[in-house]
Protein backbone atom coordinates (compact mmCIF):
# COMPACT_ATOMS: atom_id res chain seq x y z
CA UNK A 1 0.00 0.00 0.00
CA UNK A 2 1.01 3.37 -0.67
CA UNK A 3 0.33 7.05 0.52
CA UNK A 4 0.58 10.10 -0.94
CA UNK A 5 0.78 12.60 1.03
CA UNK A 6 0.78 16.28 0.72
CA UNK A 7 2.76 17.68 3.86
CA UNK A 8 2.60 21.29 4.90
CA UNK A 9 5.95 23.24 4.72
CA UNK A 10 7.28 26.41 6.40
CA UNK A 11 9.36 28.84 7.53
CA UNK A 12 8.49 32.00 9.25
CA UNK A 13 11.89 33.34 9.18
CA UNK A 14 12.24 33.07 5.25
CA UNK A 15 8.87 32.14 3.42
CA UNK A 16 6.28 34.77 2.74
CA UNK A 17 3.87 32.05 1.60
CA UNK A 18 3.23 27.89 2.68
CA UNK A 19 3.75 25.00 0.69
CA UNK A 20 2.89 21.65 0.20
CA UNK A 21 5.51 18.98 -0.44
CA UNK A 22 4.14 15.70 -2.43
CA UNK A 23 5.77 12.49 -0.29
CA UNK A 24 4.96 9.10 -1.91
CA UNK A 25 5.14 6.63 1.02
CA UNK A 26 5.20 3.20 0.45
CA UNK A 27 4.02 1.25 3.80
CA UNK A 28 6.08 -1.78 5.38
CA UNK A 29 6.49 -1.75 8.67
CA UNK A 30 5.36 1.23 10.09
CA UNK A 31 1.89 1.25 12.22
CA UNK A 32 1.25 4.97 12.97
CA UNK A 33 1.77 8.24 11.76
CA UNK A 34 4.99 9.29 14.01
CA UNK A 35 6.43 6.19 11.94
CA UNK A 36 5.34 7.85 8.53
CA UNK A 37 6.64 11.39 9.59
CA UNK A 38 9.64 9.88 10.74
CA UNK A 39 10.12 8.11 7.16
CA UNK A 40 9.65 10.84 5.70
CA UNK A 41 11.97 13.07 7.66
CA UNK A 42 15.00 10.79 6.98
CA UNK A 43 14.30 11.60 3.18
CA UNK A 44 13.66 15.41 3.48
CA UNK A 45 14.18 17.03 6.89
CA UNK A 46 11.21 19.48 8.38
CA UNK A 47 10.00 20.35 11.79
CA UNK A 48 7.89 18.06 14.20
CA UNK A 49 7.87 16.04 16.82
CA UNK A 50 8.49 12.25 16.75
CA UNK A 51 6.01 11.92 19.27
CA UNK A 52 2.82 9.78 19.73
CA UNK A 53 1.30 12.85 21.33
CA UNK A 54 2.29 15.24 18.55
CA UNK A 55 -0.76 17.47 17.39
CA UNK A 56 -2.02 18.04 14.08
CA UNK A 57 -4.65 17.61 11.20
CA UNK A 58 -5.00 15.36 8.33
CA UNK A 59 -7.42 16.37 5.89
CA UNK A 60 -9.17 18.98 8.05
CA UNK A 61 -9.24 16.62 11.00
CA UNK A 62 -7.78 17.50 14.24
CA UNK A 63 -5.30 14.33 15.53
CA UNK A 64 -2.34 12.86 17.07
CA UNK A 65 0.36 11.38 15.51
CA UNK A 66 -0.45 8.18 17.33
CA UNK A 67 -3.16 7.39 14.89
CA UNK A 68 -2.74 4.22 13.27
CA UNK A 69 -2.32 3.49 9.72
CA UNK A 70 -5.76 1.07 9.54
CA UNK A 71 -7.28 4.10 10.92
CA UNK A 72 -5.74 6.68 8.75
CA UNK A 73 -6.72 4.59 5.59
CA UNK A 74 -10.29 3.68 6.66
CA UNK A 75 -11.04 7.33 7.76
CA UNK A 76 -9.18 9.59 5.12
CA UNK A 77 -8.25 6.92 2.42
CA UNK A 78 -4.75 7.51 1.08
CA UNK A 79 -4.21 10.43 -0.43
CA UNK A 80 -3.89 13.03 2.66
CA UNK A 81 -2.65 16.65 3.51
CA UNK A 82 -1.28 17.01 6.62
CA UNK A 83 -0.74 20.28 8.70
CA UNK A 84 0.00 21.60 11.76
CA UNK A 85 -3.15 22.48 13.86
CA UNK A 86 -3.02 26.04 13.24
CA UNK A 87 -1.54 27.54 10.01
CA UNK A 88 -2.11 30.95 11.26
CA UNK A 89 0.39 30.22 13.85
CA UNK A 90 2.87 27.83 11.75
CA UNK A 91 6.38 28.62 12.93
CA UNK A 92 8.52 26.27 10.91
CA UNK A 93 6.33 23.06 8.99
CA UNK A 94 4.33 21.19 11.22
CA UNK A 95 5.65 23.21 14.53
CA UNK A 96 3.70 26.62 15.74
CA UNK A 97 3.56 29.31 18.29
CA UNK A 98 1.55 27.90 21.36
CA UNK A 99 2.24 31.55 23.49
CA UNK A 100 -1.69 31.99 22.89
CA UNK A 101 -2.68 28.58 23.91
CA UNK A 102 -0.53 29.31 27.07
CA UNK A 103 -1.54 32.53 27.95
CA UNK A 104 -4.67 31.97 28.85
CA UNK A 105 -3.81 29.07 31.67
CA UNK A 106 -3.43 33.03 33.50
CA UNK A 107 -6.82 33.18 34.24
CA UNK A 108 -7.29 30.55 36.23
CA UNK A 109 -3.18 30.13 37.47
CA UNK A 110 -5.06 30.76 41.48
CA UNK A 111 -6.78 27.68 41.56
CA UNK A 112 -3.94 25.57 39.45
CA UNK A 113 -1.31 23.02 40.13
CA UNK A 114 1.59 21.34 38.15
CA UNK A 115 -0.72 18.21 37.89
CA UNK A 116 -3.24 20.55 36.30
CA UNK A 117 -0.60 22.36 33.94
CA UNK A 118 -0.06 19.42 32.46
CA UNK A 119 -4.29 18.11 32.38
CA UNK A 120 -4.32 21.53 30.44
CA UNK A 121 -1.34 20.39 27.83
CA UNK A 122 -3.66 17.60 27.28
CA UNK A 123 -5.82 19.83 25.80
CA UNK A 124 -4.33 21.50 23.60
CA UNK A 125 -5.76 19.93 20.63
CA UNK A 126 -8.90 20.98 21.67
CA UNK A 127 -7.83 24.88 22.07
CA UNK A 128 -6.92 24.52 18.03
CA UNK A 129 -9.23 22.95 16.99
CA UNK A 130 -12.35 24.88 17.88
CA UNK A 131 -13.23 26.38 14.13
CA UNK A 132 -14.47 29.59 16.67
CA UNK A 133 -10.51 30.56 16.66
CA UNK A 134 -10.88 31.19 13.42
CA UNK A 135 -12.95 33.91 13.36
CA UNK A 136 -12.50 34.78 17.20
CA UNK A 137 -8.82 35.13 17.55
CA UNK A 138 -8.86 36.09 21.56
CA UNK A 139 -11.64 32.82 22.08
CA UNK A 140 -10.81 31.91 25.63
CA UNK A 141 -10.78 28.90 24.37
CA UNK A 142 -11.77 25.24 24.73
CA UNK A 143 -9.07 23.82 26.45
CA UNK A 144 -9.49 26.09 29.39
CA UNK A 145 -13.00 25.65 29.70
CA UNK A 146 -12.22 22.11 29.97
CA UNK A 147 -9.98 23.07 32.49
CA UNK A 148 -12.04 24.95 34.19
CA UNK A 149 -15.05 22.10 34.97
CA UNK A 150 -11.70 20.00 36.09
CA UNK A 151 -11.11 22.43 38.55
CA UNK A 152 -14.91 22.39 40.02
CA UNK A 153 -15.05 19.19 40.24
CA UNK A 154 -12.16 19.10 42.28
CA UNK A 155 -13.08 21.53 44.76
CA UNK A 156 -16.51 23.02 44.43
CA UNK A 157 -15.58 25.70 46.54
CA UNK A 158 -13.63 27.46 43.78
CA UNK A 159 -17.17 27.23 41.03
CA UNK A 160 -18.33 30.68 41.70
CA UNK A 161 -15.26 32.44 41.58
CA UNK A 162 -14.05 30.55 38.60
CA UNK A 163 -17.19 31.02 36.67
CA UNK A 164 -17.41 34.97 37.42
CA UNK A 165 -13.41 34.70 36.24
CA UNK A 166 -15.38 32.95 32.52
CA UNK A 167 -18.30 35.24 32.66
CA UNK A 168 -15.89 38.47 32.74
CA UNK A 169 -13.58 37.25 30.10
CA UNK A 170 -15.21 38.91 26.83
CA UNK A 171 -14.78 36.28 23.99
CA UNK A 172 -15.78 33.37 26.38
CA UNK A 173 -18.07 30.40 26.43
CA UNK A 174 -20.80 31.88 24.80
CA UNK A 175 -18.34 31.64 21.59
CA UNK A 176 -17.47 27.87 22.03
CA UNK A 177 -18.72 25.63 18.57
CA UNK A 178 -18.96 22.13 18.78
CA UNK A 179 -15.72 20.08 18.30
CA UNK A 180 -17.25 16.49 17.27
CA UNK A 181 -17.06 16.92 13.41
CA UNK A 182 -13.27 18.71 14.30
CA UNK A 183 -11.71 15.68 16.17
CA UNK A 184 -10.53 12.70 14.93
CA UNK A 185 -12.78 10.42 17.38
CA UNK A 186 -13.58 12.82 20.17
CA UNK A 187 -14.87 11.17 23.64
CA UNK A 188 -18.35 12.71 24.19
CA UNK A 189 -17.08 13.66 27.50
CA UNK A 190 -15.21 16.77 26.00
CA UNK A 191 -18.29 18.29 24.71
CA UNK A 192 -20.72 17.52 27.64
CA UNK A 193 -17.90 19.25 30.00
CA UNK A 194 -18.20 22.04 28.19
CA UNK A 195 -22.02 22.20 27.80
CA UNK A 196 -22.11 22.13 31.30
CA UNK A 197 -19.96 25.01 32.30
CA UNK A 198 -22.04 26.86 29.82
CA UNK A 199 -25.22 25.81 31.24
CA UNK A 200 -23.82 27.05 34.76
CA UNK A 201 -23.39 30.03 33.29
CA UNK A 202 -26.51 30.21 31.84
CA UNK A 203 -25.84 30.87 28.19
CA UNK A 204 -27.52 28.79 26.21
CA UNK A 205 -31.03 29.02 24.60
CA UNK A 206 -33.22 26.48 22.88
CA UNK A 207 -32.96 26.78 19.18
CA UNK A 208 -36.55 26.41 19.30
CA UNK A 209 -37.20 29.75 21.00
CA UNK A 210 -34.77 31.32 19.10
CA UNK A 211 -35.45 34.10 16.32
CA UNK A 212 -32.82 34.04 13.33
CA UNK A 213 -33.93 36.64 11.35
CA UNK A 214 -32.00 39.73 12.17
CA UNK A 215 -33.20 42.03 8.63
CA UNK A 216 -35.26 43.92 8.85
CA UNK A 217 -38.65 43.41 6.23
CA UNK A 218 -37.98 39.48 6.50
CA UNK A 219 -40.38 37.06 7.63
CA UNK A 220 -40.36 33.43 8.22
CA UNK A 221 -41.30 30.62 5.73
CA UNK A 222 -43.53 27.45 7.08
CA UNK A 223 -42.09 24.13 5.71
CA UNK A 224 -44.15 20.09 5.59
CA UNK A 225 -41.60 17.73 7.01
CA UNK A 226 -40.39 15.71 4.71
CA UNK A 227 -42.20 12.44 5.17
CA UNK A 228 -42.22 9.10 2.49
CA UNK A 229 -40.96 10.46 -1.24
CA UNK A 230 -43.14 9.09 -3.57
CA UNK A 231 -42.12 8.70 -7.16
CA UNK A 232 -38.81 10.60 -8.59
CA UNK A 233 -40.32 12.98 -11.99
CA UNK A 234 -37.52 14.79 -12.16
CA UNK A 235 -33.87 14.75 -11.84
CA UNK A 236 -31.48 17.36 -10.72
CA UNK A 237 -28.60 15.33 -13.33
CA UNK A 238 -27.35 19.11 -14.55
CA UNK A 239 -27.34 20.73 -10.89
CA UNK A 240 -24.50 21.03 -8.47
CA UNK A 241 -25.91 20.67 -4.79
CA UNK A 242 -24.71 21.58 -1.37
CA UNK A 243 -26.42 20.28 1.86
CA UNK A 244 -25.66 21.82 5.12
CA UNK A 245 -25.87 18.85 7.10
CA UNK A 246 -24.59 20.63 10.56
CA UNK A 247 -23.75 18.33 13.40
CA UNK A 248 -26.22 15.39 12.35
CA UNK A 249 -27.12 14.45 8.62
CA UNK A 250 -30.79 13.70 8.27
CA UNK A 251 -31.01 10.49 6.22
CA UNK A 252 -34.18 11.19 4.46
CA UNK A 253 -32.53 14.03 2.75
CA UNK A 254 -29.63 12.49 2.30
CA UNK A 255 -31.19 9.83 0.55
CA UNK A 256 -33.60 12.28 -1.77
CA UNK A 257 -30.27 14.07 -2.66
CA UNK A 258 -28.86 10.32 -4.26
CA UNK A 259 -31.83 9.36 -5.68
CA UNK A 260 -32.02 12.76 -7.76
CA UNK A 261 -28.42 11.97 -9.13
CA UNK A 262 -27.18 15.76 -8.47
CA UNK A 263 -23.36 16.36 -8.12
CA UNK A 264 -22.95 17.38 -4.16
CA UNK A 265 -20.88 19.61 -2.85
CA UNK A 266 -19.26 19.11 0.24
CA UNK A 267 -16.80 21.71 1.77
CA UNK A 268 -16.10 21.21 5.13
CA UNK A 269 -18.47 23.78 6.46
CA UNK A 270 -21.40 21.49 5.27
CA UNK A 271 -20.84 20.16 8.65
CA UNK A 272 -19.73 22.71 10.65
CA UNK A 273 -21.51 24.10 13.89
CA UNK A 274 -23.17 27.50 13.84
CA UNK A 275 -23.19 28.29 17.39
CA UNK A 276 -27.09 28.18 17.29
CA UNK A 277 -28.11 28.00 21.21
CA UNK A 278 -26.27 30.98 22.24
CA UNK A 279 -27.23 33.15 18.64
CA UNK A 280 -29.21 35.48 21.57
CA UNK A 281 -26.24 36.37 22.82
CA UNK A 282 -24.00 36.81 19.85
CA UNK A 283 -25.94 36.43 16.55
CA UNK A 284 -23.40 38.65 14.53
CA UNK A 285 -21.02 35.20 15.26
CA UNK A 286 -23.47 33.12 13.69
CA UNK A 287 -23.69 34.76 10.93
CA UNK A 288 -20.20 35.10 10.46
CA UNK A 289 -19.87 31.30 10.61
CA UNK A 290 -23.37 31.17 8.26
CA UNK A 291 -21.59 33.29 5.60
CA UNK A 292 -18.86 30.96 5.68
CA UNK A 293 -20.91 28.01 4.80
CA UNK A 294 -22.95 30.31 2.30
CA UNK A 295 -19.50 31.28 0.62
CA UNK A 296 -18.40 27.58 0.57
CA UNK A 297 -21.31 26.81 -1.46
CA UNK A 298 -21.31 29.42 -3.93
CA UNK A 299 -17.70 29.53 -4.75
CA UNK A 300 -17.84 25.41 -5.34
CA UNK A 301 -20.23 26.19 -7.87
CA UNK A 302 -23.46 24.99 -6.26
CA UNK A 303 -26.47 25.91 -7.85
CA UNK A 304 -28.68 25.29 -5.14
CA UNK A 305 -28.20 25.02 -0.91
CA UNK A 306 -30.11 22.38 0.80
CA UNK A 307 -31.18 22.71 4.57
CA UNK A 308 -33.44 20.50 6.28
CA UNK A 309 -34.89 22.99 9.16
CA UNK A 310 -37.21 25.84 8.53
CA UNK A 311 -35.05 27.50 11.29
CA UNK A 312 -31.72 27.02 9.04
CA UNK A 313 -33.53 28.42 6.10
CA UNK A 314 -34.97 31.35 7.59
CA UNK A 315 -31.17 32.23 9.09
CA UNK A 316 -29.54 31.87 5.01
CA UNK A 317 -32.34 32.74 3.22
CA UNK A 318 -33.89 35.64 5.14
CA UNK A 319 -30.61 37.26 5.98
CA UNK A 320 -29.41 38.08 2.85
CA UNK A 321 -28.11 41.71 4.07
CA UNK A 322 -26.77 40.78 7.03
CA UNK A 323 -24.63 38.17 5.16
CA UNK A 324 -23.58 40.81 2.66
CA UNK A 325 -23.07 43.14 5.28
CA UNK A 326 -20.40 40.73 7.08
CA UNK A 327 -18.96 38.62 4.16
CA UNK A 328 -18.50 41.76 1.59
CA UNK A 329 -20.01 40.22 -1.18
CA UNK A 330 -23.41 39.73 -2.31
CA UNK A 331 -24.71 35.91 -2.44
CA UNK A 332 -27.15 35.10 -4.57
CA UNK A 333 -27.04 31.70 -3.98
CA UNK A 334 -30.86 29.96 -3.92
CA UNK A 335 -31.88 28.14 -0.52
CA UNK A 336 -34.22 25.68 -0.43
CA UNK A 337 -35.84 23.34 2.41
CA UNK A 338 -35.76 19.84 1.43
CA UNK A 339 -39.44 19.48 1.53
CA UNK A 340 -39.78 22.10 -1.23
CA UNK A 341 -36.93 19.58 -3.24
CA UNK A 342 -38.77 16.44 -2.65
CA UNK A 343 -42.40 18.35 -4.36
CA UNK A 344 -40.26 19.40 -7.05
CA UNK A 345 -38.55 15.92 -8.07
CA UNK A 346 -41.83 14.23 -7.69
CA UNK A 347 -43.66 16.77 -9.89
CA UNK A 348 -46.17 18.60 -7.22
CA UNK A 349 -44.93 21.74 -9.17
CA UNK A 350 -48.23 24.21 -7.97
CA UNK A 351 -48.13 23.07 -4.81
CA UNK A 352 -44.47 24.15 -4.06
CA UNK A 353 -45.13 27.41 -5.67
CA UNK A 354 -46.56 28.71 -2.44
CA UNK A 355 -43.71 28.65 -0.70
CA UNK A 356 -41.00 29.30 -3.66
CA UNK A 357 -42.39 32.67 -4.25
CA UNK A 358 -41.43 33.77 -0.79
CA UNK A 359 -37.59 32.82 -1.07
CA UNK A 360 -35.33 36.38 -1.06
CA UNK A 361 -33.45 34.81 -3.98
CA UNK A 362 -35.86 32.65 -6.10
CA UNK A 363 -34.72 29.46 -7.29
CA UNK A 364 -36.06 29.59 -10.79
CA UNK A 365 -37.38 26.28 -10.37
CA UNK A 366 -40.46 26.35 -12.17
Amino acid sequence: MKLEISLFRFDYKSDYLPYYTKNYIKINNEKNLVDILDKINIEEPFEYRSTENFNLVINGVYTKASITIDEIVRNFGTDLIIEPISIRRAKKDLTIDDSDFKQRLELLEKFIDDEDRQTYQNYKLYFYASNTINYEYEYIGDALLLLASNLIEKNSSNEKEILEILSQYECSAQYHTNLENRVFNLDKEIEEKIQAIRKKLQLTKNIDEQNFIVDKKSTSIAFEKLDNIGEIKHYFDNFNIAYYKGLKEDEKTSSLLTKLNAKLINPSSMRSDLALETFHLNSEFTMKLASTVMLDAFDNSADLLVVDDEKLFSLFDANRKTLKDISGRDIILPVIHTSELAKLATGLHEEVKQTLNKHSVDPELV
